[in-house]
């Protein structure tokens, strides 16, 4: 089922994207009364043909669907009837031209704006900043974070949540940037941490690296005594009941809930020995923790929950929300905080700053699409909207095969006061070709590589 939902979401995501891309170009062309002979999702053998409009355009689906493309009356690819050559893509005027190409990446750069408008105005879940005690000697420690401060703000942006935090800690952690973080102690008088990142390292960013600089949520102390059990569950089975209290797992006596929690999810089909104190009594028990599937690991759970004060618990977790007016200019500038951080983790890759593990192929795209599918719409809804604004990035990249190689060419016509040669445009396509084909089979080898490494 897990797969089946990938694939599903996968195919849709890209669907949705590609379309909207390809039908950028296609109204841009249309308005500038350029002749368009083929609109068409994928590649490669066509699997569906319809013929519409004056021009009778032929609108395809296609096998290989990972793009799509528009194609236009051009005279350098096809005869065109005279009747047609003020109608032709070459023939327009320049600005005309350019308008065609940019307008592409431009649409994915609306949708984007538009879904995260949607999910402003509907309200964006997530945990508030709350911070954990930092371990001693790390760079959070000696910035003086302390248990419970709320982060509030990085580098005077505004943070509301700990999504928001972990995208701008990484922006600088990348660049082993010294940062001024606003928090709200439990004093409730607004301080500001100098926090260096100097220690960061390229490996950290693969991994926890808000956890080497001792930045870590803040989780309640919750007590190891167990409020519902799911029937037929390990649990059920071994005997617990409500109001049980796990004193030891393992041999190991504990006294937070979470430590209960974390031998747990590392034990899927592996059997774990408890020592439960009910009713003033204490038994063993042995539990064998069945394995889920969640956000593409595999853990194990038993099926109990804790006791929970849920005045507490309310208070870690808050919903981003804004009026219909006001959420527009807040998705416009998160698609320019967003586009800016890709092209500047681009750049770190190429400077070597960030490791090119981190560039990711279809299979974690598709990966992502089916984890963001099972946690709810707003989270696919989140998801769209990042790879909308990866594609409008990329797309802009001044490379040949791409918009942004065709802009570049068009830029470099405006100078020089006439078109670039047949032969130089042969060229950078040949170069920009294999440089995409290169990263594709670099971002496929990083998705293997995950998939077997786990």
């Amino acid at each position: 089922m897990n797969l089946l939902i990938t694939i599903l979401a996968f195919m849709v995501a890209i669907g949705v994207l590609v379309t909207i891309h390809e039908l950028g170009h296609y109204w841009a062309a249309r308005w500038c009364n350029v002749k368009i002979l083929r609109f068409s999702i994928g590649f490669g053998r066509a699997i569906w043909v319809r013929r519409f409009g004056a021009d009778q355009t032929e609108w395809v689906i296609a096998a290989l669907p990972l793009g799509g493309y528009v194609k236009m009356a051009d005279e350098r690819d096809d005869s065109v009837a005279p009747a047609d050559r003020a109608r032709a893509f070459n023939t327009q005027p320049i600005w005309r031209r350019m308008v065609i190409i940019a307008a592409g990446p431009l649409a994915n750069f609306v949708l984007a704006a538009l879904i995260y408008w949607v999910v402003f105005v509907a309200g964006q879940p997530g945990a508030v900043a709350f911070v954990a005690a930092p371990p001693a000697g790390t760079a959070a420690a000696v910035a003086g974070f302390a248990e419970y401060d709320r982060i509030v703000a990085i580098n005077g942006q505004e943070t509301k949540t700990w999504g928001e935090a972990r995208l701008r800690l990484l922006d600088h952690a990348s660049a082993r940037d010294t940062v001024d973080i606003e928090v709200m102690p439990r004093s409730g008088q607004k301080q500001t941490r100098r926090l260096s990142m100097a220690s960061i390292e390229n490996a950290d960013l693969d991994k926890d690296f808000a956890g080497k600089l001792g930045l870590t949520a803040y989780r309640p102390i919750i007590a190891p005594v167990v409020k519902t059990i799911t029937a037929n569950s390990p649990a059920a089975r071994a005997g617990l009941r409500e109001g049980d209290r796990i004193v030891a797992v393992n041999g190991k006596k504990i006294s937070h809930w979470h430590e209960l929690v974390e031998i747990i999810v590392k034990s899927p089909g592996v059997p774990v020995k408890l020592m439960v104190e009910s009713r003033g009594e204490v038994f063993d028990a042995s539990v064998t923790p069945y394995a889920h599937s969640e956000r593409g690991h595999t853990i194990g759970r038993i099926g109990v929950s804790p006791h929970l004060d849920p005045a507490a618990n309310a208070a870690l977790f808050t919903t981003v929300r804004y009026g219909v007016l006001d959420a527009m200019p807040k998705a416009v500038a998160k698609v320019w905080e967003m586009s800016v951080f890709s092209l500047k983790m681009l750049g770190r890759m190429v400077t070597g700053n960030i490791s090119w593990k981190n560039l990711s192929g279809p299979i974690t795209i598709a990966d992502y699409a089916g984890q963001s599918a099972q946690m709810g719409p707003i989270y696919y809804l989140l998801f769209l909207a990042m790879i909308s604004v990866s594609i409008g990035v990329l797309n802009l990249l001044p490379i040949p095969v791409l918009d942004g190689g065709q802009l570049l060419y068009h830029i470099v016509e405006l100078i020089k006061g006439s078109p670039v040669s047949e032969q130089a445009m042969e060229v950078g396509q040949r170069v920009g070709l294999a440089l995409l084909l290169g990263l594709t089979a670099f971002a496929f080898f990083n998705d293997i590589h995950r998939l077997v490494s786990g």
